[in-house]
């Protein structure tokens, strides 16, 4: 899972609201479905080059949104998503379209994520 995971330490946003983001986005695609076992926050953290308190937030953040479950010894779990959560078909196929865009001009997935992290903060 951490290789879809991705901060940018130079980013507006906070480490812990990126990680938490971009979970909550696997969760909502369905790449990360109901069930699913999340890394471990130490795991993650040392993937990511972070603190396991950032990953620990993040989880905590996604735990009061109702997303995941967290018990100790059985680690972190993805809740069942609220049909509010899922993203529309309209939205998906308009990702698919930038996406190969890029593919067809030779732009790599870490330029794509540049760039709308940079269109999204204004």
């Amino acid at each position: 899972m951490s290789q879809h995971i991705f901060v940018d330490l130079n980013a507006a946003l906070p480490p812990y609201a990126q990680i938490r983001t971009q979970i909550s986005s696997l969760i909502s695609l369905g790449e990360l479905p109901t069930g699913s076992k999340l890394p471990t926050v130490r795991a993650l953290a040392t993937d990511l080059g972070v603190a396991s308190g950032t990953v620990a937030r993040a989880y905590k953040e996604l735990e009061a949104a109702g997303l995941v479950t967290s018990r100790r010894r059985a680690g972190t779990v993805v809740n069942s998503v609220p049909a509010t959560e899922e993203i529309s078909n309209e939205l998906i196929e308009a990702v698919d379209k930038v996406w190969r865009l890029a593919r067809e001009q030779g732009i790599d997935e870490l330029t794509v994520k540049a760039l709308v992290q940079r269109r999204t903060r204004g």
